[in-house]
């Protein structure tokens, strides 16, 4: 892709992604637009249209394996509203964003309290952030984890793919540290190539620069 075409294709998602998003005025919770994914999705890749990093077979043996239990079909729901609910109090205040979309959930984690730039090693303040991620996480085992790194477009291809990739692990790697079992947990890093913003300006480039978590349900199905 060249960089003319990186940038109008952050351009469209930046456009895009201001009706991406609804807020719950009771409970300020944020769901993504089914319309919008519809419309984003290929650009974003499908980690929020429900593909596990690695495959869902392959996953569910590694947790069947490690004793890890399903939660029932008629209790995701409840057990993802308590594990979000939770994890929005832990986070209050942070600069990480969660985001809800169906039963599944999204922690959006900026570079201005995980990474600093072209760094991929954790910062102190962000420790304290990831500790209480962490022990919900454990409380909530029934998930599977799917941490994803990002970077802006500033440097080569093949560095931001590398530096994405580290960041993923580092984060991996503190919560199985914490306690999170690593069968649950799978690593991919994208690079520079599923930007949430443009960048053509330093706020969206710092935007970019990120690592996600997504929990989805372990289910009996």
């Amino acid at each position: 892709m060249t960089r003319r075409s990186k940038i109008a294709a952050a351009l469209l998602i930046t456009a895009m992604s201001v009706t991406a998003c609804t807020t719950n005025p009771e409970t300020g919770e944020k769901r993504i637009s089914k319309a919008a994914i519809g419309g984003v999705g290929g650009a974003l890749g499908g980690y929020l249209l429900g593909d596990l990093i690695g495959g869902k077979r392959d996953r569910t043996e590694k947790i069947v394996g490690a004793g890890i239990g399903a939660v029932a079909g008629a209790g995701v729901g409840y057990y993802m509203d308590q594990q979000e609910k939770k994890l929005r109090q832990q986070t209050a205040g942070t600069g990480v964003e969660v985001v809800r979309d169906g039963d599944q959930l999204v922690l959006d984690m900026p570079s201005e309290v995980t990474f600093a730039t072209g760094s991929a090693n954790l910062s102190p303040e962000f420790r304290t952030t990831l500790d209480k991620v962490g022990a919900t996480l454990t409380e909530y085992e029934k998930t599977y984890v799917d941490v994803m790194g990002h970077t802006d477009s500033v440097g080569t291809d093949a560095f931001n793919q590398t530096l994405s990739e580290q960041r993923a692990s580092t984060v991996a790697d503190y919560l199985a540290g914490r306690g999170v079992q690593r069968a649950r947990l799978a690593t991919k890093g994208y690079g520079e190539s599923q930007p949430k913003a443009s960048n053509t300006t330093e706020e969206g480039r710092a935007q970019n620069r990120r690592v996600e978590i997504r929990l989805v349900p372990v289910t009996a199905s």
